[in-house]
């Protein structure tokens, strides 16, 4: 194998992700170059956000393949932690940068459950 393969094979993984966390929202920053809109397809799927995203790639005239080590796919669900309202999030796609806004739930008030004390349900007393 030549240097230049073997550098090209120690390279890092090609996708680079960061999360952020606010008050109000999660942020998610991923790249993927070479995606466009029409082959990125981002959803939330119950508990999960599945990104599917698809590089096309040209071979250019009078070359063949030696290495190919750029995936063309990512398919990958992440799990969404529970404070995320999905049916809110919105993201978008820039130059090969998607960012997605996973806005968290509003907490609510907190309430006091009354406790009364005696014979609870499925006590002596009731039977």
């Amino acid at each position: 194998m030549s240097a230049l393969s073997n550098a090209l094979g120690d390279l890092p993984d090609p996708v680079f992700a960061d999360l952020y966390e606010s008050e109000t929202a999660y942020l998610i920053v991923i790249d993927l170059p070479g995606v466009s809109s029409e082959t990125l397809d981002v959803r939330t799927e119950g508990t999960h956000l599945h990104i599917e995203a698809r590089r096309e790639k040209n071979l250019p005239m009078d070359f063949r393949y030696l290495r190919e080590d750029r995936p063309l796919f990512l398919d990958t669900d992440l799990p969404l932690p529970p404070t995320v309202v999905a049916s809110e999030a919105d993201g978008s796609l820039d130059h090969g940068t998607l960012t997605l806004r996973l806005p968290k739930r509003e907490s609510t008030d907190e309430t006091t459950i009354p406790i009364t004390t005696g014979e609870g349900p499925g006590s002596a007393a009731e039977t």
